[in-house]
């Protein structure tokens, strides 16, 4: 099974690089690398056979690959072979490499000629090719793409026969039933359809993330009814971020949609190989490369429903065997595993893209973990030698102005080493030393780029977290977190590699800006959160957190509702004691005089005015026939008396008396 996406910057692509054996003998093992390039090797001594760089090997990077089955090349040797005008050219067909790109292309390549065969382009796909599938009795080939279409071709006329769409998202894989009338398509939920009309058979429910790989793995099915050529088989399905890889069977009916059993790894599979079960006894083989270097392998008789998770029968690892007595051993990743024809052993590939190396191994079935120790030091490396003889130190003119990338129109002076051109040429001709890169770079003085040390050089947020986790740069990781963007925490999130989720835990951040991550955290990986064995013990601090704060939350909440209590009462009473007077001003104010202002010199005037009232009463007693010559002597004694009245109050500052009032008493 070829694994594709290892180089792309999707979050969902599958993890590792296009690689695949060639059918039947495994003969040769193809791979194509992140820089573009196909290599085919030789399985028995380990040696390159060939290599192969499109033409467009940097912007339609390979994304899968898939040979050509062997009995579709035998019958076209075969058909050759019948006619004398092509008698020359019976292994043209033979061995051909299906490449699918990154721009929706698909070539065939032919290991016989060491060339490129053809090209489908026409009525393709418009997007990433993500899986390949040869159809083993014609010349047909199918292809899935990120455009949502499933698309049928004639390799012999290079054109499209069909094209159809398979799901409302991307289409990530592709497998064809032993019987070749059934097409298997996945994106995140699986389709089961007849080749013929292009409709749909059977549903089942599929994976969380989109799925990379999709096998059948039994020929015929263990009852012993009648069987129309897929009813009853079963057929395994993995998927990106997730460990669990699922085995499903096709019903008669369509109410069963779920899984039947599962086998549980270590990491995300990278590369899955089988051997297919030809009976009901016989079990089922099965190989899993796992993304942290690992072989898992598994013996199953699939036999109906199984809940629990079924765990490795054995384990494979390479490792170096570790220079000296405290020196430890290191891993060796181990790249694709496929069994061989006797089914006994196994065909193992490890080391690095470049330079891998084939061994083949007997298995045995009473280990449980084995461990290759193997020294892969002698293997092809770039020697440093020859790159330090090249590197030629520039003669610098005094006025030129070198721009440092990074800020805009900035430039730096130049330091001039002292120039001593003759003694510098005689020391490199001798051998002598050369100027050291520090020496350069401070020449040059990068030092003044900018001031600004703390403007982080990328704006890619899950790059900035995935390197504070890795590094514990408690700087980078608060200039991340401090966010209180909720799309961008979202995006980032979706974004950032697995193992990083883990180590993202609260620790000594501030629990307010913290919920919004471990929120998005929970919501989007929940699915890989889920598989992990060891959860608890991993997120030991976060949930040490979460215990604390619910215990002390009940209490806390009695004494809010209390403190709102007392609060309310409190501002209920300030607001009636601060309540404003209405705004009214009053027509008539009279002030009462006290007697303790009232001075010695007011007391005459006081006994003169009682004096005025009794006289006035006296008056109004006497006989009405009063002579006109009296009435005149009182009067003006009256207005003597007021004038003297209001000087004395004047002086002694009593003069608030309004005239109403006086008019009122008189």
């Amino acid at each position: 099974m070829a694994a594709g996406g290892g180089g792309s910057c999707d979050p969902l692509a599958p993890a590792g690089v296009p690689c695949a054996f060639s059918p039947d003998s495994q003969a040769y093992f193809a791979l194509a690398s992140s820089d573009g390039h196909l290599r085919v090797w030789e399985t028995a001594n380990n040696r390159l056979h060939q290599e192969y760089v499109p033409s467009a090997h940097l912007s339609g990077t390979c994304t899968c690959l898939a040979w050509a089955p062997a009995r579709l090349q035998a019958k076209e040797s075969h058909q050759r072979k019948k006619r004398k005008s092509e008698a020359i050219g019976t292994n043209d067909q033979a061995d051909l490499l299906a490449l699918g790109t990154a721009v929706g292309s698909i070539l065939l390549y032919s290991t016989v000629k060491g060339e490129l065969h053809s090209k489908l382009i026409s009525g393709g796909h418009e997007k990433r090719v993500n899986c390949i599938q040869w159809h083993q009795d014609n010349d047909c080939l199918y292809s899935c793409s990120d455009d949502k279409y499933i698309v049928e071709w004639s390799t012999q006329m290079c054109r499209v026969k069909c094209k159809w769409k398979g799901d409302n998202s991307s289409v990530s894989s592709l497998c064809i039933s032993p019987d070749g009338k059934m097409l298997l398509s996945a994106g995140r939920t699986i389709k089961l359809w007849v080749l013929e009309t292009k409709e749909v058979y059977r549903h089942f429910t599929g994976h969380a993330t989109p799925v990379s790989s999709l096998r059948f793995t039994t020929i015929r099915p263990n009852e012993s009814q009648p069987f129309d050529g897929v009813t009853g088989l079963y057929f395994l399905s993995g998927a990106v971020h997730d460990r669990l890889l699922n085995v499903w069977q096709v019903r008669s009916e369509n109410k069963e949609k779920s899984a039947v059993m599962s086998f549980t790894v270590t990491d995300e599979p990278v590369y899955i190989d089988l051997t297919l079960s030809e009976n009901k006894e016989e079990p089922v083989k099965l190989a899993v490369v796992c993304r942290d270097g690992q072989v898992h392998l598994f013996e199953h008789v699939l036999n109906g429903h199984c809940k629990k998770p079924l765990t490795s029968n054995c384990t494979i690892q390479v490792a170096t065997p570790g220079k000296g007595k405290k020196a430890t051993p290191k891993p060796i990743p181990i790249l694709a595993a496929g069994f061989c024809l006797d089914k006994m052993s196994l065909l193992l590939v490890y080391g690095s893209w470049f330079q891998p190396t084939i061994e083949r191994l007997a298995l045995n079935s009473k280990d449980t973990h084995i461990c290759l120790e193997r020294d892969i030091s002698n293997c092809w490396a770039p020697t440093v030698e020859t790159a330090i003889t090249k590197v030629k130190t520039p003669v610098m003119n005094s006025e030129a102005k070198v721009l440092v990338p990074g800020v805009p129109g900035h430039h730096a002076p130049i330091k001039l080493l002292p120039a001593q051109p003759k003694e510098a040429e005689n020391k490199r001709k001798l051998g002598g030393k050369e100027a050291t890169i520090e020496e350069r770079l401070g020449a040059m003085d990068l030092d003044r780029r900018g001031k600004k040390d703390d403007l982080l050089q990328t704006n890619s947020f899950p790059v900035l977290l995935a390197q504070g986790l890795e590094s514990n740069d408690f700087e980078m990781l608060n200039k991340v977190l401090q966010t209180r963007n909720v799309n961008l925490i979202k995006k980032t999130v979706l974004r950032m590699p697995l193992h990083a989720v883990i180590p993202l835990e609260p620790g000594d951040a501030v629990a307010v800006l913290m919920v919004q991550w471990l929120k998005c955290v929970l919501t989007i990986h929940a699915s890989y959160l889920s598989t992990l064995p060891d959860l608890v013990h991993q997120l030991g601090t976060l949930y040490q957190l979460m215990e604390s704060r619910v215990k002390t939350f009940q209490k806390l909440s009695h004494l809010h509702g209390k403190l709102i209590l007392l609060v309310t009462q409190v501002t209920a009473s300030e607001k009636t004691k601060k309540m404003p007077s209405p705004g009214l001003k009053a027509k008539l104010v009279y002030e009462e005089e006290s007697s303790e202002e009232e001075s010695d010199d007011e007391i005459p005037e006081k006994d003169s005015d009682d004096n005025w009232d009794e006289d006035e009463e006296k008056d109004s007693e006497n006989d009405e026939a009063v002579d006109e010559d009296s009435e005149n002597d009182e009067a003006v004694d009256e207005e003597d008396e007021d004038r003297e009245a209001a000087s004395e109050k004047e002086l002694n500052g009593d003069s608030d008396l309004d005239p109403e009032n006086e008019s009122e008493e008189e």
